[in-house]
């Protein structure tokens, strides 16, 4: 979470899904306010993981899209515009999960 926050991502949300998901146990939403920004965070957060904890991160999508994931194994880290995010709502496709972090 400190990399999101050091890298200026607005809008963190961690979700616990691991009683409702197979293929992972959290959730992280970010909000980036530019195609360069999103960009910069997922670098940042794959880089940061990899360093950290020896754990080879998967980015997938485009900052053109305004939708980046970063696949870490046991945590999926979805980047996204403010515009993507509120069509997608993907938030509240995960709303049973159980909300253990919300930083504006």
């Amino acid at each position: 979470m400190d990399i999101l926050e050091d890298k200026k991502g607005e809008n963190i949300v961690l979700v616990d899904v691991h009683e409702f998901s197979s293929f992972t146990d959290y959730f992280v939403f970010v909000t980036g306010t530019s195609d360069r920004m999103l960009d910069a965070l997922a670098k940042a957060v794959s880089e940061g993981i990899d360093q950290q904890y020896d754990i080879n991160s998967k980015i997938e999508g485009s900052s053109q899209t305004g939708w980046i994931v970063v696949d870490i194994g046991d945590t999926v880290v979805h980047l996204l515009t403010q515009q993507q995010r509120d069509y997608y709502r993907i938030e509240e496709l995960w709303s049973q999960g159980k909300t253990l972090l919300r930083l504006q």
